[in-house]
């Protein structure tokens, strides 16, 4: 689990790599739970909530920039 400190220290050029990086690991999550294969299921949770960190920070990062 990612910290929002930690997420807007970052640029938005990572953080959109990052966003990438943990939609794949949601995929591959994913894919293991239909093949029973998975070992943690509370780190499906966490993943989807870190997707959700991301996206809000880029959101608010856009809209600062707006103003701006």
């Amino acid at each position: 689990m990612t910290k929002p400190a930690d997420i807007r220290a970052k640029s938005p050029d990572e953080l959109e790599t990052m966003l990438l990086d943990l939609r794949r690991e949601q995929f591959n999550l994913r894919f293991q739970r239909a093949t029973g294969q998975t070992e943690g299921i509370g780190r499906v949770r966490a993943v989807r909530r870190d997707i959700a960190r991301v996206k809000t920070i880029l959101a608010e990062q856009a809209r600062s920039a707006v103003k701006a």
